[in-house]
């Protein structure tokens, strides 16, 4: 069975969700399932977060969802208990690391420093970077890290007022492009993604 670090490897992009309205998680998460994209980090920015996961969670349990912007214990232990299969913290808190290493709960911090890096990789941590990745500019990053990296993040951000399918199919557009871009750079690597 493979551990929740080579799923994210063998998916490359996770896109990391805003859901404003819990009415648009089951929709979102059917069209990642069915586009190829099995996995979303719903961020805790919004009210709809804990029960957006759930839903996602039991409605697609094979589904790898997860907390990001993931700031307290109590948000770590909300997420779990909602189903989320792991935690993004926006930075490097051991308290939050060790809390979720104590608990079997994958985590993934931002790490900006060559120290919170070292201290992640003292802990066995493995990274998944974002902010900036684009499908122009992902082989080249990607090239210079490989395989220290087990997947991207990208944002897709579903706005409470938004016309019905404008921002969401371009945000989905957009996610399935990076995609596409990480299964190349994949293949020219000799790392077979089957989809």
């Amino acid at each position: 069975m493979m551990d929740l670090a080579e799923k994210f490897q063998k998916i490359g992009v996770v896109p990391v969700v805003v859901l404003e309205d819990v009415k648009d998680a089951v929709p979102l998460a059917e069209a990642l399932v069915e586009g190829g994209l099995p996995c979303a980090e719903v961020t805790f920015r919004t009210e709809a977060a804990e029960e957006s996961i759930r839903l996602m969670a039991e409605q697609f349990p094979d589904m790898l969802v997860g907390a990001g912007t993931v700031l307290t214990k109590e948000q770590v232990d909300a997420a779990a208990a909602a189903g989320a299969k792991f935690i993004v913290s926006p930075g490097f808190d051991p308290e939050i690391v060790d809390y979720c290493l104590e608990k079997e709960i994958p985590v993934y911090p931002g790490c900006v420093s060559p120290s919170e890096v070292a201290q992640a990789v003292k802990r066995g941590l493995k990274f998944m970077p974002t902010g900036g990745i684009n499908a122009k500019n992902l082989e080249e990053y990607l090239s210079c890290f490989y395989p220290k990296i087990i997947g991207v993040n990208i944002h897709i951000h579903i706005q409470k007022n938004a016309p019905r399918g404008c921002d969401k199919s371009r945000e989905l557009s957009d996610s399935f492009c990076i995609l596409e871009s990480f299964q190349l750079f994949h293949q020219n690597q000799h790392v077979t993604i089957k989809m």
